[in-house]
């Protein structure tokens, strides 16, 4: 191969590249929307259960930042995917000032996809999962 069609192929890769990282850059992160649209309210921007809502609660919003901490250095994914969904009891968590998100969320999919067939369960799951992941990546470290 020549050098100017090497030059090529490198300059084309490089710009793939960096078309890459500028599309990923651009997303929306879609946690931290949910977060901000849902919990910020009660939990606090930055997750330190500081939010305005805080003084009307009868128990204080957990800080959401120190829940790897208080699991053994691993973050509970599973269960704080079932405290978010909130549709199944929970024993330890005690009572529940928590709003249901996994109802909430099936209405939202209801109001939103009103004439399209939609799988309930999997919308709900990945809106959960996606708040999840975000609530890993406050973790204090």
């Amino acid at each position: 191969m020549s050098n100017t069609k090497t030059f090529q192929t490198l300059l084309l890769c490089g710009l793939w590249a960096l078309a890459g990282l500028a599309s990923a850059a651009d997303r929306p992160d879609q946690g931290k929307r949910e977060y901000q649209n849902n919990c910020a309210s009660c939990h606090g921007a930055a997750g330190k259960g500081d939010g305005p809502m805080r003084s009307a609660m009868l128990k204080p919003p957990t800080d959401l930042t120190v829940l790897t901490q208080k699991n053994g250095g691993v973050f509970p994914m599973e269960r704080v995917q079932q405290v978010i969904d909130g549709r199944s009891d929970i024993k330890s968590h005690g009572s529940r000032e928590m709003p249901v998100w996994g109802n909430r969320y099936i209405n939202q999919g209801k109001d939103y996809y009103i004439d399209v067939p939609f799988d309930t369960e999997a919308y709900v799951s990945t809106r959960i999962l996606l708040l999840a992941d975000y609530l890993n990546r406050l973790q204090v470290k």
